[in-house]
């Protein structure tokens, strides 16, 4: 059974092998690495490309801490009655939000994280879970390219589990929300959290499926780097482009659970908000043209799209 720290040496290398693969792919950037330690116990390595090739701006996240729970978290899940001690936790895991130079290339999120409550006596268990995903956010939907994404996510999913990608599609359809704009945050991927031991699925099992997501991230996100960071583009695609990275904005802020830990745990501000992009414009009001490019793309950002169904518009080719 995998501990506590073989977990963590693992995410840290998963970390080192993804910049790697992106600073090949984009041919021009550079990760600057940064690390930091969290006052209350643990730390971890903050690694940022600024004025890449393609990426404009992207952080490839890894973190281990640890110290007492937060009472927003105790409530949560109900970890203890009010007034008693807090139990420790310990959190490891690499995140990575990746904002593209031209409009054509996705915005990219991949999270994977280990969470464990420790026992707050010889007779506490305590508890673990793995939690994560990956959401694919063009700022224009192109049918073509997500059908490509989930089917490589259904792929890292069918090798773990038959129910995986199912059920793990509809939880990111719901996460990944804008909730005050009824409108999802792209076309989705997979999300999961809470994933515990149940009957074959032990921590093992667990723990695999978890590496085969961060390991499947940079075949996947450098697959639309080279295919699409050539494709033209003028100011009216980067003033949409702008306008959807204010979208984004507002789902990392408002929504996102994972910023949310972040702060309330003390952890470093510069990296929880790595994830914002290096310019985004709010407009007020904003309608896009009718029977335009920026008004089919809001037409699919809705849940429950079947990507591996539909057809690519573009191409006419049958899923």
């Amino acid at each position: 059974m995998p501990t506590r720290e073989a977990i963590r040496y693992w995410f840290k290398d998963l970390q080192n092998q993804i910049c790697a693969k992106l600073e090949q792919a984009d041919g021009g950037g550079k990760f600057i690495s940064d690390a930091w330690e969290r006052p209350g116990g643990g730390g971890g390595v903050s690694r940022v490309l600024a004025g890449g090739n393609v990426i404009e701006k992207g952080g490839v996240n890894f973190s281990a801490v640890w110290g007492k729970t937060p009472e927003a978290t105790v409530k949560l899940l109900k970890l203890s009655s009010a007034g008693a001690v807090a139990p420790d936790f310990f959190a490891t895991g690499v995140s990575i939000v990746l904002h593209p130079h031209n409009p054509m290339v996705p915005i990219i999120h991949m999270n994977v994280r280990y969470f464990e409550i420790l026992p707050l006596s010889k007779n506490d268990k305590g508890t673990w879970w793995f939690g994560g995903g990956i959401d694919l956010t063009p700022h224009y939907v192109d049918e073509g390219d997500a059908r490509y994404f989930h089917q490589q996510l259904k792929k890292v999913c069918d090798a773990h589990h038959p129910s995986y990608y199912k059920q793990f599609k509809e939880w990111a359809d719901d996460y990944f929300f804008i909730r005050h704009r009824n409108e999802t945050r792209g076309v989705g991927g997979i999300f999961f959290d809470y994933l515990k031991a149940e009957g074959a699925l032990t921590k093992d099992a667990r723990f695999e499926f978890v590496k085969s997501v961060g390991s499947a991230f940079a075949d996947i996100y450098t697959y639309f780097m080279k295919k699409n960071h050539t494709l033209p583009f003028d100011e009216r695609h980067k003033q949409w482009q702008y306008l959807r990275r204010g979208r984004y904005v507002e789902f990392n802020l408002v929504w996102d659970r994972g910023t949310k830990f972040g702060l309330e745990t003390d952890g470093r501000t510069e990296s929880i908000l790595m994830s914002l992009p290096p310019q985004a414009n709010w407009e007020y009001n904003h309608r896009p043209a009718a029977g335009s490019e920026e008004e089919k793309t809001i037409t699919l950002l809705t849940k429950g799209i079947d990507w591996l169904g539909k057809i690519d518009a573009r191409s006419g080719a049958d899923a």
